[in-house]
């Protein structure tokens, strides 16, 4: 079903226009590398495709067959979790990019997938493809970094006393992140008039009746169909159902917040007439960094999350491309003095930390002055 929306008026920010000609380059060895490389790496993007989510259905399985012992049913839910993640890394997250299919329909098919494990697609795709992936660390239009009123990650952000002990009482909150995403926020963002979401967008009725629909589903074969399936209690099956989202939290945390939110990277202001600072191959390196690392477990489970700015500069290329299109990337930034970054994990974590506990300070212009 073509997921129709309806345009209003609302002053975008806007880039500068400057190094188009590097850009250009760089497309065009990006396009050549793709190319090169896509007679061997289609087949793998093939395997994937099929593979992460027939795991998740396996386990599934077995958790309903085997499950009436509750060490197999909680560890069968754990690795629905670590699933879960996998299955968005590679799948959902690519198929809502286009670069799983030639076929617009058979990506789109696929995003679906996303409906039948929790979470809302439609406003998922708005909220990463047209605005993070349009305004990356912009206040008011990143809607993968704004998540709350507790949470002020943007240095321009409304202040607020609470804000003091962030770097405290988010780390404890984390766990709940998936838990917030699934069962709260995405109908905030359905019913939320001045949400960020509906800036640009008229949700249609059909996907109001597929928001309540799916999630239903959704709970209804982790939670409902274990307890009339298994000798287990609703309290087992509940626990194990909140297991699983602590550990996909966790898990998808670790992947999401080291990318951009952190202290190494820039949250640029619009200007005046809504200018932003940067062109807009700057802004996406300047707001992006990578995370250190080239394994099989990084490349082959977590979809070359780690190579993120070529993610950014080139949203419409597989994450299978991502360690080649890295490399040629790090040569164009040693050669044009480009502002690529790349941290350790634990060193982004740490600097997420720093973040944290930066934005928690409102500064007194008129103490510095006095």
């Amino acid at each position: 079903m073509a997921r129709n929306t309806a345009i209003t008026k609302t002053a975008k920010p806007v880039f500068t226009v400057t190094d188009q000609e590097i850009f250009a380059r760089l497309r065009q060895e990006v396009r050549r590398l793709v190319t090169d490389l896509e007679p061997k790496r289609k087949y793998t993007i093939l395997f994937k495709a099929w593979f992460f989510p027939s795991l998740y259905i396996l386990i599934y399985l077995f958790a309903l067959v085997f499950g009436s012992n509750l060490k197999i049913f909680f560890a069968c839910y754990i690795l629905l979790g670590l699933q879960l993640v996998f299955v968005f890394l590679n799948i959902i997250h690519d198929a809502v990019h286009g670069t799983i299919f030639k076929s617009k329909k058979a990506n789109q098919i696929y995003v679906h997938l996303f409906d039948l494990m929790g979470a809302n697609s439609f406003i998922w795709q708005l909220r990463h493809v047209r605005y993070h992936h349009n305004y990356p660390n912009v206040n008011g239009w990143d809607t993968d970094i704004e998540q709350s009123k507790l949470f002020r990650v943007f240095p321009d952000a409304t202040f607020s006393p609470v804000h003091k002990y962030q770097h405290i009482y988010l780390p404890l909150l984390y766990p709940f992140y998936l838990l917030n995403w699934l069962l709260v926020r995405d109908f905030k963002d359905f019913f939320k008039k001045k949400g960020i979401v509906k800036k640009l967008v008229h949700i249609p009725r059909v996907e109001y009746l597929q928001l309540f629909f799916f999630k239903s589903v959704f709970l209804f074969y982790m939670i409902v169909l274990p307890v009339l399936v298994l000798s287990i209690t609703w309290m087992q099956a509940l626990l194990a159902f909140f297991i699983m989202l602590f550990t996909a939290s966790i898990f998808s945390l670790s992947v999401l917040l080291p990318p951009h939110a952190n202290i190494e990277s820039e949250f640029p202001v619009p200007g005046k007439n809504n200018q932003l600072p940067h062109s807009w191959m700057m802004h996406m390196m300047l707001t992006t960094n990578d995370i250190k690392g080239n394994n099989f477990f990084t490349r082959f489970f977590m979809g070359c999350f780690n190579f993120h700015v070529v993610h950014h500069l080139f949203p419409n290329v597989n994450h299978i491309y991502y360690p080649e299109l890295t490399q040629k990337l790090m040569q164009f930034a040693e050669e044009y003095h480009l502002p690529y970054r790349r941290f350790s994990l634990l060193t982004s974590l740490k600097n997420h930390y720093r973040l944290l506990k930066q934005n928690g300070i409102r500064e007194n212009f008129f103490e510095e002055t006095m």
